[in-house]
């Protein structure tokens, strides 16, 4: 079984997007694909049930954030994550260095891993390479990130170097205990490398060119989106996707809104994940064809429209915008749930357009169209 196969590329002049499939033990991912993000085994307000009608192929977890609570025993007892939470379908599992790092003065980095203190109670922990490994093999998940170290844009090219070689470093000691140790419950692991190098075009080569001497399964595009401006990201991302294997996917963490997915694609990734859709619904933002919206404001009150007649979702095809906002002004959880539902719906929907405009070599045509009828909301 083959884990990742490129089906066609696109031949539009300028677009390198293309059309994939990702196969796991535990179902098959068409690429280009948004993951939603199940951090401590859950998607916030949305029953794995609701997923799966949502044809939610693979969701993600957190490894920092399982490793804290329930902990690698409870996790081993359950017979990993899949089982625990009821998911029947693939996961991805971050190393959690990225939640690490945020901690800013709860850590203490060495080249041995990284010492820090849980934000829940406190308490002193370590990881290393290998015990991120270690514990993703006790979690289970069907793909793996490795321990990195990213840090904050803008940032001085001594600091990108230095972090540059302890990720080289770290990600070398994951992938040989990747290859030293076995899935613990039957069902294939793989392991994604994570390339760095800050906004300096030279240093994400030399990533790509250091990581790639391991056959890591697939490449994730690191330290992006985290304070650098957008087309900056942008240029980034195409630089990386020029010097990355074409025969492995390509995955960039933590990215982001639609128009940032659309941009992705056209530089050529493959996977994408972000809170956003789930983050944004708890605080009343809706995403809809016509652009996201604050389903708090007073216009919605007596608008009986559906949210969207464009995506359909159990929350679109069901309630209206007045019903919504009555939920939300009311603290009611049916509204964040509803919401989460319909968010999570929208950008899996926006992910099969996707894939249905690249096979039909009418990319840039329909992220034309796209944007025209998303800005519509911009500024409202």
């Amino acid at each position: 079984m083959k884990f990742f196969k490129v089906l066609s590329d696109s031949s539009e002049a300028g677009v390198k997007a293309r059309l994939g499939l990702i196969t796991t033990d535990h179902s098959e991912i068409e690429t280009p694909v948004f993951m939603p993000v199940g951090t401590i085994g859950t998607v916030k307000a949305v029953k794995n049930s609701e997923l799966e009608e949502l044809d939610a192929r693979i969701i993600l977890g957190n490894t920092y954030h399982l490793y804290l609570r329930p902990g690698n025993e409870v996790m081993a007892n359950a017979g990993g994550l899949h089982k625990f939470m009821n998911w029947k379908r693939s996961l991805l599992t971050d190393s959690g260095g990225f939640q690490v790092f945020s901690l800013s003065s709860l850590k203490k980095v060495e080249d041995k891993g990284v010492w820090f203190s849980s934000h829940y109670d406190g308490s002193k922990h370590f990881f290393s390479p290998e015990s991120v490994i270690n514990t993703q093999r006790v979690i289970g998940s069907d793909i793996m990130m490795p321990l990195d170290e990213c840090i904050a844009t803008p940032a001085e090219k001594r600091q990108a170097i230095k972090a540059l070689e302890r990720t080289t470093l770290w990600e070398t000691k994951c992938f040989e205990e990747y290859k030293n140790t076995s899935p613990h419950y039957g069902h294939d692991q793989k392991l994604f490398c994570i390339v760095q190098g800050a906004t300096f075009k030279d240093l994400r080569k030399r990533s790509i060119e250091e990581l790639m001497v391991n056959d890591f399964d697939g490449c994730a595009i690191g330290g992006l989106a985290v304070g650098e401006e957008n087309e900056v990201m942008y240029e980034v991302t195409d630089y990386c996707t020029d010097y990355l294997p074409k025969e492995k996917p390509r995955y960039l963490m933590g990215v982001g809104t639609p128009v940032d997915i659309l941009e992705s694609v056209e530089r050529g990734v493959d996977m994408f994940d972000c809170v956003m859709p789930t983050r944004n619904a708890r605080h009343g933002r809706i995403f809809t064809t016509y652009g996201e919206i604050n389903i708090r404001n007073a216009k919605y009150a007596n608008d009986f429209r559906l949210i969207d007649d464009e995506c359909l979702t159990y929350a679109s095809k069901n309630f209206t915008f007045a019903y919504i906002r009555h939920l939300f002004m009311a603290k009611e959880l049916l509204g964040p749930q509803l919401a989460s539902i319909h968010n999570i719906g929208f950008y899996l929907k926006l992910m099969r357009d996707i894939r249905e405009a690249i096979k039909q070599n009418r990319f840039k045509e329909f992220k034309q169209t796209f944007l025209t009828k998303y800005n519509l909301n911009k500024t409202k």
